[in-house]
């Protein structure tokens, strides 16, 4: 770094300010440590600092209030702000337009996302921040997707003298005038340029992107500076030849499994309140475990999956629930664990510090069968998300490798398309969630590709995002203008993508469920089911799997309207919905057909499995038992109709004529059936 910059880092907690401390000096950064305002208030007073990082909580006042102190004697210092608490909007808007923070980070950070902002904070006046051992970790261990990333950037970089090599021997057929040499090297370079960063190497990128530019204006018919592409080239060379240092592996805690149906906790001094949330929790297929303190809660939380948590705000004392809420989350593998809040006055007071305490939802005592059933689906939606297929297109195959690698997990599949001409056959086949397009490739770029699906009724919802070298006003225009979401700028960092792509998905995610799913049950309407099964269908046929579809239908069910009431009917379909939803895999697809009908499609199961899963499905509805309008206890049964791809036909539509008519024989063989 060509001058030394000064940061205050305003943290109580003494073990991170330790590992950032560390971090931050080691990659040239000269920094000033206090743990409270009066310490900060101190180093400002003795030492011109650059830049502050500040924490949201410090002892005996807030974050928010030190900075607004501190812009009376420093009205422009660049100010980062890092908080686990400070996501609402209004939050956002009183931190960065009233106290101008430069931006929010939220806990828990690594110092190597604390890096990057802080360099950007001087971006305009500093170099780039180091290449790949600034990936290395200070004092954490890697989690599995970090060790593979690190794997492959050294794969990656394993390859770069020989690109460079090959680099340079174009570069000289370009200095003969070969102009088909200067439109491969202007490849190899951009790709180099828009690459390189992905795997770790940001002054490789930097030093290409510089690279590009020199012979861009010669690519477009202009005349080419040598001297400056071969001051250029020495730089790319010399940054290529830095050595990667492999990141350390780690032990990956084993995961607890994952329940088939939803799991809640519930956390509350009163026998009768949790009591009751078991009776709910039987009462709509959801587990509920229960817990009277926070330590007792913590302890089933370590043994056991949760998909959510109810606490009572004032658990053992005044807020003793927000301390039992930092307490589960700070669990590991709990930091994002779903937070509900349950108080008796409901006041905003409560409501502001449930808020603050990462609490999604706030329910008033007592509460209401509906407001459980809504806050114990809303948690289980959160933390199991339905897997989403990311559609990545971009003309090298090392672009595509880095973005798979960064993107894959368990909630994100990632399919790779390498011609962008193949763009309209990939999105039928894949049926993807979101799509992640270059900008530059051969043939149509991703302006064009863009507005070929936003004229397209089918593809005009999906999420778009351009990734590019180019981010000035021009592009950011264009982009917009073509239809774009959002974009990223090459290279692109891997926190930046998945936070991103996260968001964009979540945003998708919630529209798709106010549009395509029944209110009553939860499940699929007709046409999404029916979407759903086609892209399983796909994929089925390219496994080479078989595709098994099961039609349901209540058995007797106008009876059970007629005798028991609609408001009892509307209960045994919202029972059956809750079931399919929880007792199924994630990759199968559910829906309600109309009225007291239901399908289902599973994706590699037999005639004989399908029949068996469905049976045990059957065998627990049976069990239970439903109350009429009047009081008067009943059960029902389903009859049900199942076919399978590809022998009963190789298209949506002949699969399901087959599972109807196989519905309708059970029925006249009695109901309480299921036909293959």
């Amino acid at each position: 770094m060509s001058s030394t910059r000064t940061l205050l880092f305003l943290e109580d907690d003494k073990d991170l300010q330790s590992l950032v401390c560390t971090f931050l000096r080691e990659k040239g950064y000269r920094v000033e440590p206090a743990r409270t305002a009066a310490e900060a208030e101190a180093v400002l007073s003795r030492v011109p600092v650059d830049a502050a990082i500040v924490d949201g909580l410090l002892p005996g006042m807030t974050g928010a209030d030190f900075i607004r102190e501190l812009r009376k004697t420093h009205p422009d210092l660049p100010i980062l702000f890092a908080s686990a608490f400070w996501k609402d909007l209004k939050s956002h808007e009183l931190l960065t337009r009233q106290l101008r923070v430069a931006r929010i980070i939220h806990k828990p950070y690594k110092p190597e996302e604390l890096l990057v902002w802080v360099a950007q904070l001087f971006a305009s006046v500093t170099p780039p921040p180091p290449p790949p051992e600034a990936l290395e970790e200070a004092a954490a261990p890697v989690d599995d997707l970090a060790a593979s990333l690190a794997a492959l950037n050294a794969e990656y970089g394993s390859k770069l003298r020989e690109k460079i090599s090959g680099l340079e021997a174009l570069l000289g057929r370009v200095r003969a005038g070969d102009k088909e040499a200067l439109e491969e090297a202007y490849t190899v370079v951009h790709k180099l340029h828009g690459t390189a960063g992905s795997y770790g190497f940001v002054e490789v990128s930097s030093a290409a992107g510089r690279l590009e530019l020199v012979l861009k204006p010669a690519r477009e018919g202009g005349a080419l500076d040598l001297a400056a592409m071969d001051v250029a080239f020495r730089e790319v060379a010399a940054k290529a030849s830095v050595p990667v240092k492999p990141a350390p592996m780690s032990a990956a805690k084993a995961a607890s499994p994952v329940p088939s149906e939803g799991v809640l906790l519930v956390v509350d001094g009163d026998a009768a309140v949790l009591t009751e949330a078991e009776r709910l929790g039987r009462a709509h297929v959801v587990r509920v475990l229960t817990a009277r303190t926070a330590d007792e809660a913590c302890a089933v939380a370590r043994k056991q999956w949760v998909d959510g948590v109810l606490i009572h705000m004032h658990l053992g004392g005044t807020l003793g629930g927000i301390t039992a809420a930092h307490a589960l989350r700070g669990e590991e593998g709990l930091g994002l664990l779903p937070l509900a809040f349950t108080g008796a006055s409901g006041a905003l007071e409560d409501r502001v510090a449930a808020a603050h305490a990462g609490g999604s939802l706030f329910l008033p005592r007592p509460f209401t069968a509906q407001d459980f059933t809504a806050a114990a689906e809303r948690m289980v939606a959160a933390r199991r998300p339905e897997r989403a297929r990311v559609l990545v297109v971009d003309d090298d195959p090392e672009a595509i490798a880095a973005l798979t690698n960064a993107l894959a997990s368990d909630s994100i599949e990632v399919v790779g398309l390498g011609d962008a001409h193949g763009l309209m056959e990939a999105l039928s086949e894949h049926r993807p969630d979101l799509l992640l397009l270059d900008v530059q490739m051969p043939g149509p770029s991703g302006f064009d590709l863009c507005r070929i699906l936003r004229s397209t009724p089918e593809w005009q919802e999906l999420p778009v995002l351009l990734i590019t070298a180019h981010v000035g006003l021009e592009f950011r225009l264009a982009a917009f203008q073509a239809g774009a979401d959002d974009y990223l700028s090459k290279p692109v960092l891997r926190e930046e993508l998945r936070a991103r792509v996260q968001a964009r998905l979540e945003r998708s995610r919630l529209s798709k469920e106010r549009a395509e799913r029944d209110a009553l049950t939860g499940l699929l309407l007709r046409r999404p089911f029916v979407d759903g099964v086609r892209a399983r269908l796909a994929e089925s046929q390219r496994l080479g799997k078989p595709l098994a579809v099961g039609f349901l239908d209540v058995d007797h069910f106008k009876q059970v309207n007629d005798k028991y009431g609609h408001l009892a009917g509307d209960r045994v379909l919202t029972r059956l919905g809750r079931l399919l939803g929880a007792r199924f895999r994630r990759e199968d697809v559910r829906g309600r057909w109309g009225g007291e009908e239901f399908v289902v499609a599973l994706l590699g199961e037999t005639a004989e499995s399908a029949k068996e899963i469905l049976s045990r499905t059957a065998a627990e509805l049976s069990g239970m038992t439903f109350d009429g309008d009047a009081g008067e206890s009943f059960r029902i049964t389903f009859s049900a109709g199942i076919s399978v791809s590809p022998a009963d036909g190789a298209s949506v539509e002949e699969l399901l004529k087959a599972a109807d008519a196989r519905l309708y024989r059970a029925k006249a063989n009695g109901r309480n059936r299921i036909e293959t």
